[in-house]
């Protein structure tokens, strides 16, 4: 079992910055790909970025490609999702996700993902 507690989410303007942190606990970190998914109401969930084990590999959605930076820190137990230049259309529920698979099938949907946090609401305002 891996339990994960999302945190730093909350209100915005446009064009402000935000990081998200997700701390993991239970089975090694350091063993699995982590990524953040996002869903905004009425929505489906979408996938927003993805790491892999070891050597840290990344990939993002294209709505958020230049924007986001994700990050791990396997000492820590933790991954984090740097937001900048964020706009009115990021506004979601963010949830960090842990997966054994590699960073491409997280890329592909949140179908079968291993867990899940709870998620944390990141509202941005124009």
């Amino acid at each position: 079992q891996v339990q994960l507690v999302e945190s730093g989410g909350g209100l915005v303007q446009a064009g402000d910055s935000l990081k998200l942190s997700c701390a993991a606990s239970g089975r090694p970190f350091s063993s699995y790909t982590m990524g953040w998914f996002r869903q905004a109401p009425g929505k489906e969930r979408e996938f927003v970025a993805s790491i892999s084990r070891s050597v840290g590999r990344s990939l993002y959605a294209d709505s958020v490609k230049g924007r986001f930076t994700i990050s791990r820190d396997d000492g820590k137990n933790s991954v984090y999702l740097q937001m900048s230049s964020l706009k009115p259309e990021d506004t979601a529920v963010y949830y960090c996700v842990a997966d054994q698979g590699p960073t491409w099938r997280m890329s592909r949907g949140p179908t079968g993902m291993d867990y899940w946090g709870k998620g944390t609401l990141v509202t941005v305002s124009s």
